[in-house]
């Protein structure tokens, strides 16, 4: 078997891989085989979307429910002036067929819900998400981690940004380990009140997808139980380690979440009495 099937015009696109002794033809392989779901085609998105489809990951699975609007494009890359009214999953889709014909993209036009996760995720290895909200993410930690499936999180804030990483592994930390329920309502700005510096998203979400092909490919050290802190500001970078929390709902001893039935996932993201 020749380059493990890796045709001409595969082995010139990923030659820059192909060199790499931590990746080669066989982990080119393990990419163009691998599926990742990218919940949000938005500011966190869309890098993450444009370096996973460059890298060659052979399918991308797209999650959004919004259509463009111009004050996206500020920061929103993949998608342009001309696709203004368009539904994001569809403008990301072309850009993808455009950047690399390798991948294959999948649409989800939908809102990302407690009735719909669970058959999203059964399709993908991997998530990324790119949400802008707290409901969102609980849902998704509670649901990756229940279903065994890594994710990696990203969130911005005007200067500054986070990101840290959901392994699968047992012994490791969820979401809710960090932050166990969602601040009440109104307490946490967004960007749509507050601003976001345009190319902050940038840094945030292609750091989201070097997680993500680093999990794929196996190799070197994921943000397990470390969130990284990122100013762009002072362009400094700070670390926070994080454990697993013995009484953690959904990873702990006695997990009081087995579904993501039990959990209303509103305001506080609390656990359905």
């Amino acid at each position: 078997m020749t380059d493990l099937n890796l045709d001409p015009v595969q082995l010139d696109r990923y030659s820059r891989h192909v060199i790499m002794d931590d990746v080669g033809p066989e982990g080119q392989r393990d990419l163009l085989d691998a599926a990742v779901l990218v919940i949000g085609a938005g500011g966190l998105g869309s890098p993450a979307i444009q370096y996973l489809a460059a890298a060659g990951v052979g399918r991308v699975g797209i999650a959004d429910d919004d259509v463009v609007e111009r004050s996206n494009l500020q920061r929103q890359v993949i998608h342009g002036d001309a696709d203004v009214g368009r539904p994001k999953v569809d403008s990301a889709a072309d850009f993808v067929e455009q950047l690399n014909p390798d991948v294959d993209v999948e649409t989800h036009e939908t809102r990302v819900t407690s009735e719909n996760v669970d058959a999203l995720l059964d399709e993908y290895d991997l998530v990324v998400d790119g949400s802008d909200n707290f409901r969102t993410r609980y849902l998704v930690n509670d649901a990756c981690t229940l279903g065994g499936v890594p994710f990696t999180h990203g969130a911005v804030f005007q200067f500054e940004g986070q990101i840290t990483t959901f392994p699968a592994d047992d012994d490791a930390p969820c979401y809710r380990c960090l932050f166990p329920e969602a601040p009440p309502a109104g307490t946490v700005p967004d960007c749509e009140t507050t601003g976001v510096l345009g190319v902050l998203p940038g840094t945030v979400g292609s750091l989201q997808a070097t997680e993500a092909i680093k999990l794929l490919l196996g190799k070197g050290d994921p943000l397990e139980g470390r969130l990284v802190v990122y100013d762009a500001m002072e362009l400094s970078f700070e670390t926070a380690e994080f454990e697993k929390n013995p009484d953690c709902p959904v990873c702990g001893d006695d997990p009081a979440i087995a579904s993501v039935a039990d959990v209303e996932y509103d305001e506080r993201c609390a656990i359905g009495r």
